[in-house]
């Protein structure tokens, strides 16, 4: 969507060239500066449009969006590396392109409920890998909602922020996602885990053992978003609900899904139903410092995603394979939506260099899945949801 940067300019540094390049497209310094960060999800996949449980944690990398208002509905937006983007916020967004719907959505539906809601300039850069699982589209529709809410001084929550984000992907999108990466890019808290009740939208912050270190493997593989193939797999789990009587799969029990009529549904069904558990299990583990049983938790989802969701690919499955032989790897899985893209593991800290050193060398892509970006093997920090700067 946007340009990558490296992932370690400091803050300031990237302030400072953030609004040097507001300046220099729009004359003046912006009136705001907001920072975003994508997500890498624990655990708890494909489980926030079933009414689950999720287990994310913010990024390192972030979006960040300079702006100053308009005088009018119109925006002009500017990203590094990748153009701009010019609408009407009174025009459908379908009308935009490329990544100025994302934006162009968030504004549209924010303008519905908020009369007199004006535009304004905007420059954007970020660090967020593109198509890697990590969540650049949310970041940007709740960096753009944080621009929104603070220009045109309105009366709106985080998570209001995050369901308006939710239904840019429903509605302007074409993917029929959850709410889970929205939540996470706003609510997030640093050194924490969130655990999320997608039904509900509670939420708790869950301490990481000390002994563990998150490290994220981006295979280098993309996406060709497969809104079919995702879009069905949330077809089948309402398809299941419907036909057990529940109103979401969250309302199964693993007795329940041996009631289906089709083993498409029953395999849909008993990855949700045992991921939701899996996602509690987890919480359960870290509470006391059982880093065995969480790495073996994350090991079975992975399992699950590939043979009974089957959203996993050749290059998430090479690296997970990888990663389980390396050093101090208590378990690791696909994450984010699936087919390409990103893997998370969990690793004892004081094999994190040996680990990166290992899954780097022996990870290579498969021949039926090219790689489009470098491997990135890299230990990250929980860190904080979006703010204001």
């Amino acid at each position: 969507m946007l340009k990558n940067r490296g992932v370690n300019i400091s803050t300031s540094n990237q302030i400072e060239k953030i609004s040097d390049g507001f300046q220099k497209q729009f004359g003046s310094a912006p009136d705001i500066i907001v920072r975003c960060p994508g997500r890498v999800n624990l655990i708890g996949e494909h489980t926030d449009y079933n009414d689950g449980f999720a287990l994310p944690i913010a990024l390192p990398f972030e979006t960040m969006i300079a702006a100053s208002s308009s005088e009018d509905n119109h925006m002009q937006l500017i990203s590094e590396g990748f153009g701009s983007a010019h609408f009407n916020l009174a025009d459908n967004p379908m009308s935009t392109s490329g990544w100025g719907r994302y934006v162009h959505g968030v504004g549209s539906l924010l303008m519905g409920s908020h009369s007199g809601l004006l535009g304004w300039n905007g420059y954007i850069s970020t660090s967020i890998p593109m198509g890697a699982n990590l969540s650049s589209s949310a970041a940007l529709e709740i960096a753009a909602g944080m621009v929104f809410k603070h220009l045109g001084k309105l009366e709106i929550t985080l998570p209001e922020i995050a369901l308006t984000g939710q239904r840019v992907e429903n509605e302007f999108i074409g993917v029929r996602s959850g709410i889970m990466d929205q939540i996470a890019c706003a609510l997030s808290q640093s050194g924490k885990a969130l655990l999320l009740d997608c039904s509900t939208l509670q939420n708790s912050m869950i301490s990481i053992p000390k002994d563990i270190a998150v490290v994220v493997m981006d295979t280098g593989t993309r996406r060709e978003l497969k809104l079919s193939e995702y879009n069905q797999r949330r077809e089948s789990c309402e398809s299941a609900a419907l036909e057990l009587g529940i109103p979401s799969l969250r309302n199964a029990s693993i007795e329940d899904i041996e009631n289906l009529t089709n083993q498409t549904l029953q395999q849909r069904a008993r990855h949700v139903v045992s991921e939701n558990q899996r996602v509690l299990d987890v919480v359960k583990a870290f509470s006391i410092g059982d880093s065995l049983t969480a790495g073996r938790l994350f090991s079975e989802s992975h399992l699950s995603l590939r043979n009974d969701y089957n959203v996993s690919g050749p290059a998430l499955d090479k690296i997970v394979e990888v990663a389980l032989d390396a050093p101090g790897c208590f378990g690791a899985r696909m994450t984010g939506g699936g087919f390409a893209g990103s893997a998370v593991a969990l690793v004892t800290k004081g094999e994190v260099a040996h680990f990166c050193d290992f899954v780097s060398k022996n990870f290579e892509c498969p021949q039926n899945q090219p790689a489009f970006a470098p491997t990135r093997i890299y230990p990250v920090d929980a860190c904080a949801g979006v703010s204001v700067i």
